[in-house]
């Protein structure tokens, strides 16, 4: 919609594009609750060698790194308008398969302990990608 005299253009942000906002924005806060943690938890692992302690801190900062993709990725393409809908809709829905797949390993994994952080985070992780998917076919 054009703001007239300005001349200056604004986007109606649509129900979809709503959610996305807020799916990127829950997945992005979740990558800073992965990597705030990374230490204190290497830290527990005194008893392990340095090259696991290297690797454990490797995999959380990996998976908050992927957190923060997956979020400017999608924020990008809500972004970039309707000329790309179609895209967007398929990079939401890839995004979301991606979410599906790290809560999956959570699940199996990390959830499987008396961790609460781990056990809430196949739950957020499912939940934003409804969101998503939800937002490709809004």
């Amino acid at each position: 919609m054009t703001l007239g005299a300005a001349g200056t253009t604004a986007h109606h942000v649509g129900m979809g594009a709503v959610l996305v906002y807020v799916a990127a924005g829950v997945v992005s806060l979740w990558g800073v609750a992965h990597v705030l943690p990374t230490m204190r938890v290497v830290r527990g692992y005194s008893d392990t060698s340095r090259d696991n302690r290297l690797v454990i801190t490797q995999e959380w900062v990996a998976e908050a790194m992927t957190m923060w993709f997956i979020a400017a990725v999608v924020v990008i393409a809500t972004a970039s308008g309707s000329s790309h809908r179609a895209l967007a809709d398929w990079i939401y829905r890839a995004s979301a398969i991606m979410l599906l797949a790290v809560a999956l390993l959570t699940a199996t994994t990390g959830a499987r302990t008396t961790v609460i952080f781990f056990k809430i985070c196949p739950v957020l992780l499912r939940v934003t990608a409804a969101l998503l998917l939800t937002a490709s076919w809004v």
